[in-house]
């Protein structure tokens, strides 16, 4: 499976509404721990909708976007699909 490049947005998909920006890095494999994720968006790396953001509660919804280190994933709500094989 090709992984996708930097400037290509990778789908996340909750199971809530809304997710914590520091749960979002973690959840999304932007981060590798909770407290990498806080440290990063306390630095200033992180942006939300193109904006920076230094608020490590920051409640994210559906279809917003989060960029860390040219990658970009965006937020979706639903069920994952199923494992197959």
């Amino acid at each position: 499976m090709a992984k996708p490049s930097p400037a290509t947005p990778r789908v996340v998909i909750i199971r809530e509404t809304l997710i914590e920006l520091c749960q979002l890095l973690k959840f999304g494999g932007l981060a590798g721990s909770g407290g990498e994720a806080k440290q990063r968006i306390s630095n200033g790396e992180v942006l939300v909708n193109g904006t920076l953001e230094t608020r490590k509660r920051k409640k994210l919804a559906p279809g917003d976007t989060v960029t860390l280190d040219g990658q970009t994933i965006v937020v979706q709500v639903g069920s994952p699909p199923p494992v197959t094989g």
